[in-house]
């Protein structure tokens, strides 16, 4: 088995992402990935990706030869998936949070309700991604409106040309502002004109991403919320948020200068940043908290760079019971060879079963 660890560290500069991204893509050239044939070749289907590779040299060449013929028709992988497949990704990181890289089919076993599954559905690729940005333009918001403009930027500047991506802005009220497009441009001329004022909807506003991204093209989601965390001002509660999340098939990460605890904050505003980050560990996503504004940007960079360094693992559940129940997901690691450290694993925690 190839195994590599990236060099990309998750605390990287913000100007850095696209030579992280770069330094990715060169990885993906230089390890000879063994091919996993897919059985379910009539209901999932893989193309490589060819995404970013420009000008490899000889040393950083080595790939398969349908991954190779694959960069030369410039494809991508897709997921073309049956309504009963459950698809979990997965991030991997070892100690010091470098990305894992390089993992096989047989590395991953996975559990559901305890009940061991099947893997029907591996990949380690760069796929296509549709990604809402939910933008808090509150108040509390004033002075860092700046850095979360720019933090926003990063990730706009990620996305490729088979990425789709909308925009939630939200104060007193949330709203819509651009939907599903991939013209990253759009949304960044709504930012542009956003001002802060107001209090913070931001349970709605999560719900109104959640709404949005039922129209999402590609299999792979994630909601990246840009908020000082509290809400004082939503007509959803957290729980009625963390049922839909649990629900819905989306990562959702946050990112945010969250406010010191002291006298006078509301509790729903002093408990918002351990709810976000509550309602992103369920979803396999993360909650990253910057020191001051200007270590926004930082913080979308690592974001950034994660949704592009994932696993996806699929299963069709042993329990083929339509109860509507929620069940629990767990996804186990075969520990490399020569690393000392045990390897942290972030995945999507759950979800519930079909009703009908």
């Amino acid at each position: 088995m190839w195994l590599y660890l990236s060099s990309v560290l998750l605390k990287a500069p913000s100007n850095s992402l696209l030579g992280l991204l770069a330094v990715r893509q060169t990885w993906r050239q230089s390890v000879h990935l063994r091919c996993v044939t897919c059985a379910l070749a009539a209901v999932v289907v893989f193309a490589a990706s060819a995404l970013g590779r420009k000008n490899p040299s000889e040393e950083n060449s080595r790939q398969t030869p349908d991954a190779a013929a694959n960069q030369q028709q410039g494809t991508v992988p897709t997921f073309q998936a049956h309504a009963d497949l459950v698809l979990i990704p997965v991030t991997i990181t070892d100690d010091v949070n470098r990305f894992v890289l390089g993992l096989q089919k047989e590395d991953f076993r996975l559990f559901e309700d305890g009940v061991e599954q099947n893997v029907s559905l591996f990949s380690g690729e760069d796929a296509p991604l549709s990604v809402g940005l939910v933008f808090d333009k509150s108040t509390s918001m004033t002075y860092k409106l700046g850095s979360s403009r720019d933090a926003a930027g990063e990730l706009l500047n990620a996305l490729n040309t088979d990425d789709e991506a909308f925009l939630v802005e939200f104060a007193d009220v949330a709203k819509l502002s651009v939907g599903f497009t991939p013209q990253s441009q759009e949304i960044r001329s709504a930012l542009k004109n956003a001002k802060a004022g107001g209090q913070t909807a931001l349970l709605d506003a999560i719900e109104t991403g959640l709404d949005e991204m039922k129209g999402a093209k590609n299999s792979r989601k994630a909601i990246v919320v840009v908020s000082d965390g509290g809400d004082n001002r939503s007509h959803y509660t957290a729980a009625q948020i963390e049922s839909l999340v649990r629900q819905a098939d989306v990562q959702i990460y946050a990112m945010g200068v969250f406010e010191p605890v002291f006298a006078g904050l509301s509790p729903e505003e002093v408990s918002g940043p351990r709810l976000l980050s509550e309602i992103a560990n369920q979803t396999g996503g993360r909650a990253f908290a910057a020191s001051n504004p200007a270590d926004m940007p930082s913080v979308a960079s690592r974001i950034a760079v994660e949704l592009r360094n994932q696993y996806v693992v699929g299963y069709y559940p042993k329990n083929k019971a339509r109860d509507g129940k929620y069940r629990n997901v767990e996804v186990k690691i075969s520990q490399p060879p020569g690393l000392g450290s045990p390897l942290k694993v972030h995945w999507r925690l759950g979800y519930y079963a079909p009703s009908q």
